[in-house]
């Protein structure tokens, strides 16, 4: 691990403006990501702003009668709170589908959203990344690949996203709140957060350098059931193949999004639209525009699957 500084921000303002006045710096709340990713030199902080001491860790209803929910929120408590529990319900389970008890302690919510992807080449500091050192190569095209994302890739990235707290924000339409490095707030929706690799996959989402991440905003809840489902090597402690995250109206409409298969939760608008129309997603309609290759072709069936059966769960 290379040398830094350290310092616990007082505020949010000198937060950002700490961060601003160094290109190298880096907020650090749980550090369940950036620690193991500074072990292995693939992030080189010169310098960390602690940010747990800004008062950021409080869930609390919103006027519109949603819920805001602090960046500092620790996943284990987001995933128990009364509300989440009983209003967004996807939100507790895919929390709980994801990491350890002992991480989920630390993790937080912002955390969670802008996590690294964990494609083992980007680990890998002996194969060639793009997202690691740009313009190098991506070592997963032609590589073992059935892990990776079989729809919005490009020729220089086929990475996955590994939140599963993403898939259900991305169900609920979220929105997260942040301050950028002038001091002006800012709301991006989840939509907007996670960026497809493009040409440019180092650059992962759409938060300015400095940008900080205060809370993520859920608005009111949408009744029906509430499901994730996540398909993955071992019950526990493993990233998704493939997960589903839904939320289904007693009617049968719905919406629906995808983790495991892109560079951010994939949602499809038209998949949505074939849900109000009483009929499962199909993979002509989701992955319109797949790239798989020969090692993870098979996620797309297995997308079908796990959305037959999630809606077969909410039709029981």
């Amino acid at each position: 691990m290379k040398a830094f500084t350290y310092e616990r921000a007082a505020s949010v303002d000198i937060a950002v403006k700490a961060a601003a006045s160094n290109p190298q710096a880096r907020f650090i709340a749980g550090g369940t990501n950036l620690l193991d990713l500074m072990k292995l030199e693939i992030e080189v902080p010169t310098h960390l702003i602690d940010v747990n001491n800004l008062g950021l860790d409080k869930i609390e209803s919103t006027p519109e009668g949603g819920l805001r929910i602090g960046a500092l929120v620790r996943n284990t408590e987001l995933a128990a709170h009364e509300t989440v529990r009983r209003d967004y319900g996807v939100l507790s389970r895919a929390l709980l589908a994801g990491a350890s008890g002992q991480l989920r302690n630390k993790a937080t919510t912002a955390g969670n959203l802008l996590q690294r992807t964990r494609c083992p080449y980007f680990y890998d500091t002996n194969q060639p990344c793009n997202k690691r050192q740009p313009g190098s190569g991506c070592s997963a095209i032609g590589g073992f690949s059935r892990l990776h994302a079989v729809v919005g890739t490009s020729d220089a990235c086929i990475a996955t996203h590994p939140s599963d707290m993403a898939i259900a924000m991305r169900v609920l339409d979220a929105v997260v709140e942040t301050v950028k490095p002038d001091g002006r707030r800012n709301v991006i929706p989840i939509a907007e957060l996670h960026r497809l690799p493009g040409e440019t996959p180092h650059i992962e989402t759409s938060l300015e350098r400095g940008e900080f991440v205060t809370a993520v905003v859920l608005p009111k809840p949408l009744g029906g059931q509430h499901i994730y489902r996540k398909v993955r090597d071992r019950a526990s402690y493993a990233f998704a193949i493939v997960s589903v995250g839904a939320v289904i109206q007693p009617d049968g409409t719905g919406r629906v999004a995808v983790g495991g298969v892109a560079h951010k939760p994939w949602r499809i608008d038209e998949a949505d639209a074939e849900l109000q129309r009483g009929a499962a997603p199909t993979s002509a309609v989701l992955f319109a525009d797949a790239k798989p290759t020969e090692h993870n072709r098979f996620k797309v069936k297995l997308v079908e699957r796990a959305l037959s059966a999630v809606i077969a769960q909410a039709r029981s």
